[in-house]
């Protein structure tokens, strides 16, 4: 039996969304936080956020204006559901998403392992109306 190299859990190094062009941007900061798990049951999850969001005024995680939803969605993101491998490439199943349009969706990830790191890519996007492709690095901890 091979061993399956993605399980296990992973803490984001590095996000980036890069344009065909070279141009780079960090659309959760520099600085941000994420955990991605694989486990051994074939499901996945992660979450990403901006390591300095913008605190609601109100104590009841419910609450909270429309604008500070809006800035709470703009710096995370979090899906999961089932995964699978493919030649160079990990299949994530969205099963549920903090963007509503993809759950439900089949998202595709260009994989490398380098020592104790997960690099992923995705194909072209669409991402702030123009088609770019993220940049992920994970490291195992």
């Amino acid at each position: 039996m091979t061993q399956n190299r993605f399980v296990g859990t992973w803490r984001l190094v590095s996000a980036e969304i890069r344009t065909s062009d070279g141009q780079i941007t960090y659309p959760w900061g520099r600085d941000a936080l994420g955990y991605l798990v694989y486990n051994t049951d074939g499901y996945m999850m992660v979450a990403i956020m901006s390591c300095n969001p913008t605190k609601f005024a109100s104590s009841d995680p419910r609450g909270g204006s429309v604008e500070e939803k809006a800035a709470a969605f703009d710096t995370f993101l979090s899906y999961g559901g089932r995964y699978e491998v493919k030649g160079d490439r990990v299949i994530h199943h969205m099963e549920v998403c903090s963007y509503p349009d993809w759950a439900g969706d089949d998202q595709e990830r260009f994989f490398g392992f380098h020592d104790d790191r997960l690099e992923l890519h995705t194909p072209p996007v669409l991402f702030h109306g123009k088609q770019q492709t993220g940049h992920l690095i994970w490291q195992r901890i």
